[in-house]
Parts: C-alpha cells; sequence; structure tokens
C-alpha cells in the first residue's frame, strides 16, 4: 500500500511538473499569451515538417523576446514565407500586408496578429504611421522590400523606396533575412499546404542610424547585398501589379503612395 502511495505521489508531482513547464514555455512570447506560445509552437513544427528549413546564421537572429526597435526584411517567395520567418524568431514579427491578399476565412487571425493591412496603389498613410509607431515603440516590423513575389524565383526584384524611409525614419536596426526552396505555386497561399526544402540564410544585423546615408541610399545598399548573398540576376521590371494582388503578398511601402510629408509627421507622432 505504501509503495503504491509513493508511485501515486511521484506521478502527480511529474504530472504537475510537467503542466507547469508547458504553461511557463508556452508563456514565453511578447504578449504573456499560451494562444501566442502554442501558435508559435505549431509554427516551428510546420516549418520543420513541412517545409523542411535548413538555417544559416542562426546566430545573426535576435534571441530575446523583446528585440525591437528591428525591422526584418526578407525576399519574397510564397505565402508560406511569413510562418518560416516567425518560427526562427523568438519575438513576435508584426507584418506589413495588402489587404488584397487577406483571405476573408482567415480574418480573425489578421485581426489576433495585429497585421498592418496596405491599400495597394491608394495613399495609405495610415499604414506607414502604424508601421513606424510600431517600431519606435520598441516593436518588430517585417516587410518585403520588394513588394511582390519573386516570380520566378532565384532572382532579385527592385527594392521598393519605403523600406528606406521606414529604415531612416525610425532609426530602427535592420534583420536581412534570405529565404528559397519554398514551394512555387499559384496562388501563393497553396504553398502553404505543399511540401518544400526551405533554405533561409539570416546576416548581421545593419544598423544605419549612424551610416549617413539617405533613404534612397539605404534601399540601394539593401539591395546591393541581397543581389551579392544570393548571386541572382536583377530582373528590373519588379513584379506585375496584377501578379501581386492576385497571388498575395505583403509589400513594401512605396514613396508612391506615402509622401515624405505625411512619414515626417507619423514620426513626430510616434
Amino acid at each position: 500500500m505504501a509503495f503504491t502511495l509513493i508511485w501515486f505521489c511521484i506521478l502527480v508531482a511529474a504530472v504537475l511538473g510537467l503542466l507547469a513547464w508547458g504553461s511557463a514555455t508556452l508563456l514565453q512570447n511578447d504578449r504573456r499569451d499560451p494562444m501566442a506560445g502554442l501558435l508559435v509552437g505549431l509554427m516551428r513544427l510546420y516549418a520543420r515538417v513541412v517545409q523542411r528549413v535548413r538555417v544559416e546564421g542562426r546566430q545573426y537572429i535576435p534571441n530575446q523576446i523583446h528585440a525591437g526597435p528591428l525591422i526584418v526584411v526578407s525576399n519574397h517567395t510564397a505565402g508560406a514565407d511569413i510562418p518560416i520567418l516567425q518560427s526562427l524568431c523568438r519575438f513576435e514579427i508584426r507584418w506589413i500586408m495588402a489587404r488584397s491578399m487577406q483571405i476573408e476565412s482567415l480574418q480573425w487571425f489578421w485581426e489576433w496578429a495585429n497585421v498592418i493591412g496596405v491599400d495597394l496603389g491608394a495613399r495609405d498613410t495610415t499604414a506607414i504611421r502604424e508601421a513606424m509607431r510600431h517600431v519606435v515603440s520598441g516593436g518588430v516590423l517585417g516587410i518585403f522590400p520588394e513588394g511582390g513575389l519573386e516570380r520566378p524565383a532565384r532572382q532579385i526584384m527592385p527594392f521598393q523606396p519605403g523600406v528606406g524611409l521606414l529604415v531612416k525614419k525610425t532609426g530602427a536596426r535592420v534583420l536581412p533575412i534570405l529565404i528559397e526552396g519554398t514551394p512555387q505555386v499559384e496562388p501563393a497561399w497553396a504553398s502553404l499546404w505543399r511540401f518544400g526544402r526551405a533554405r533561409v540564410r539570416a546576416f548581421p544585423i545593419i544598423d544605419y542610424s549612424k551610416s549617413g546615408l539617405s533613404a534612397s541610399e539605404i534601399v540601394q545598399d539593401l539591395q546591393r547585398r541581397y543581389e551579392e548573398w544570393s548571386g541572382w540576376p536583377l530582373n528590373p521590371r519588379g513584379p506585375k501589379p496584377e501578379r501581386t494582388s492576385k497571388a498575395g503578398t505583403c509589400d513594401g511601402i512605396s514613396t508612391a503612395t506615402v509622401p515624405v510629408s505625411e512619414v515626417r509627421s507619423a514620426r513626430n507622432a510616434a
């Protein structure tokens, strides 16, 4: 009887310990939210099992929960890019996303993830203001500076000028990431359900705050670095607008839609 009681106590202690460990693990996120911890855990499982992600330069990705002010910059290959990139980070990345690609059935998720929606081709100054406020307040922003999907894969599209403005005006550091090997299917979100062999390369964080470079020079410098790192050709035409809206992307904000004066006022408001 005493032996059985001892084993029962050991079992209860083990279960309680496992629950405590699980709860603590799920709370290790920006929000201290178990649901957020669960979703990130699922993203990591997805990245490992479905996309079979291979990571190089992991040491350059900050290992803390609060890593901002920071702007994560990446080339854009597929709809699977976002869960892959988030799975590599302990900190939460808030993405800029074209409203045209936000699937209605996932509206609850866009709201929960605090995605910053952008109306392409419109004077959407609200998005740039919100993006800058988020970064200046210590958040992490994710942006695809090419402004669309790489089609075909393994080429660099011209970087949009908006990323330079965001970096220049916020003074945030930049974490550059290069991704390849995701499923190349249409529409872009279909890549979520296909197996891939993704390769993700992270590079040393860049601090442009004391570089003296202008916003346009920052864009040029980033694009040059991506061309050198990847060894891929530059497609000077860039992504087609109609393909962008149909396939769905998280786009760089262009100065064609956001006047510099609006960016300055957003910075002051932040």
